[in-house]
């Protein structure tokens, strides 16, 4: 169980792994011995954009803290009391200057190695791409030319591309990706 808790964020005591019996059965879970806190260690979700610019091409970005020159959607977290629709069209603009025109959802994906929930959108844009400091550089992509990882945003993409008619290509990456 991975998580940044140690000690209870309460009490200051050490948490402990307890299995106890939930409504779904039994579950192990991060417990506070004193006070009885509990570390639920639920999914984030995760909004995600595909952004197609008006000549049909799609933009894929490089985040600046990557050491490797991989290009993926637009993501970030919905801010409180903001839908994720809303959440997605902020951050499309936050981090591309774009705008976005016409919003429709693709699907939900789990992304258990970040123990997220991503929420993928396609976004059809207009504007000049102006990129936020979080990302280091961008490139346009012919739909038939994309090439889709296996995990989270990958799939959705993988998903986008079926639903218009291309077969999507999927990139081998090693263990250590």
């Amino acid at each position: 169980m991975q998580t940044p808790y140690v000690y209870c964020p309460l009490c200051t005591t050490a948490l402990a792994v307890r299995d106890e019996w939930e409504d779904g059965g039994p579950k192990s879970r991060l417990r506070c011995p004193a006070c009885a806190f509990t570390h639920w260690n639920n999914p984030t979700p995760v909004l995600a954009a595909i952004v197609e610019m008006p000549d049909g091409r799609v933009l894929l970005a490089r985040n600046a803290a990557w050491t490797h020159r991989m290009f993926a959607l637009i993501t970030g977290f919905m801010e409180a009391g903001e839908s994720p629709e809303a959440g997605i069209t902020r951050e499309v603009a936050e981090e591309t200057g774009l705008r976005v025109t016409r919003l429709s959802l693709v699907g939900v994906h789990d992304f258990q190695r970040m123990n997220q929930v991503v929420i993928t959108y396609h976004a059809q844009c207009e504007g000049s791409v102006v990129l936020s400091p979080e990302l280091a550089e961008y490139e346009l992509f012919e739909p038939a030319n994309i090439r889709c990882w296996r995990a989270g945003t990958g799939l959705a993409l993988a998903d986008w591309l079926r639903s218009k008619g291309h077969e999507p290509v999927f990139i081998e990456q090693s263990a250590s990706s």
